[in-house]
């Protein structure tokens, strides 16, 4: 069967994608009338039920029907009935409503002071040992927020806080960006890690020159730490031979303990066996961790809570 249709409908049919969206900015307000009224197929019941008067939602039909160019509903005196094309139309109106209606829930419920969740970001590095401390200590007077969880380094998750996909990050090093806000937490020591059998491994400290001539296994481009790690080396006055590239730290302490190569680490959350990890004297191997987030973005309670306890760990964020 044929829908009818009007002849003086009013909103582009071509199928573009701008043309699809301004129908839908247009025909948004109207939906949730047409709804109640098909549900009940009585417009004076409808409008009871949604409490609005009659007349506005009788007008709402009309120009719903004006804007798609097609009558959606049959006229029986107070009674209406859907037509085919109204029949079409209210079942998808049905979903699209639903969808929004579980979106708004959604994001209710993540934002709620006490069940919330909060999008954290961390470097690799920090997964171990450090994050699940921090949870662990922040869950003990917020025992209901959820996090969602990211492991990345350190230009991705900025990316992440840009595009909306993290509240919060742990990052080094601390960023400088306009359109970011970051706040220094604490410092973490770097060491030179060499084979257990290398020339140096008798050492406890070391000048990072003393390793000039060595092969280096490094992070790969992109990454904080092998930024800090050819810098370092720069002011060491060489630049470090990469043989190998990997995304892990603990990656590369297992190809330093294989002997192919030395690498620049912060400290490792267990003894590794294989290696040694020697305190460089000069120049002064740390990097700096901060946390990270989009100026301008209003925190819900559970982000807020999470982003004062960080910002009160300043000096304490890394275990002793």
């Amino acid at each position: 069967m044929e829908h009818q249709q009007r002849s003086d409908g009013r909103l582009s049919q071509s199928g573009d994608t701008r043309d699809r969206e301004e129908m839908a900015r247009v025909l948004a307000p109207r939906l949730a009338h047409f709804a109640g009224v098909a549900r009940t197929e009585h417009v004076t019941r409808a409008a009871q039920e949604m409490q609005v008067p009659q007349s506005t939602l009788s007008r709402a039909l009309v120009r719903l029907e004006e804007d798609l160019g097609v009558d959606l509903f049959a006229r029986h005196g107070r009674t209406v009935s859907l037509t085919p094309a109204g029949r079409t139309f209210f079942a998808s109106v049905e979903r699209a409503l639903d969808e929004i209606g579980c979106a708004a829930e959604e994001v209710r419920a993540d934002a709620d002071p006490a069940t919330g969740k909060v999008a954290f970001g961390f470097l690799h590095t920090m997964g171990a040992e450090t994050v699940p401390g921090l949870l662990h200590a922040f869950r003990a007077d917020h025992p209901r927020i959820r996090f969602s969880l990211v492991q990345n380094h350190g230009e991705a998750m900025l990316e992440g806080l840009r595009a909306g996909e993290l509240d919060l990050c742990l990052t080094s090093p601390v960023p400088e960006a306009p359109d970011l806000v970051a706040r220094r937490l604490d410092e973490q020591k770097l060491r030179l890690v060499v084979p257990a059998d290398h020339r140096l491994a008798g050492r406890r400290r070391v000048r990072l020159a003393e390793a000039a001539d060595e092969t280096f296994v490094t992070l790969e481009p992109g990454y904080g730490l092998r930024r800090i790690t050819d810098d370092l080396c720069a002011r060491a006055g060489f630049a470090p031979r990469v043989a190998f590239e990997g995304e892990e730290a603990e990656t590369l302490r297992g190809l330093v303990a294989a002997g192919l190569g030395v690498a620049l680490l912060p400290p490792p959350p267990f003894p590794r066996p294989g290696v040694v990890e020697l305190t460089v004297t000069a120049p002064r191997a740390a990097r700096e961790i901060g946390v990270a987030w989009l100026a301008g973005r209003p925190d819900t309670p559970p982000v807020a809570a999470f982003k004062r306890f960080l910002l009160s760990r300043r000096g304490s964020l890394l275990p002793g």
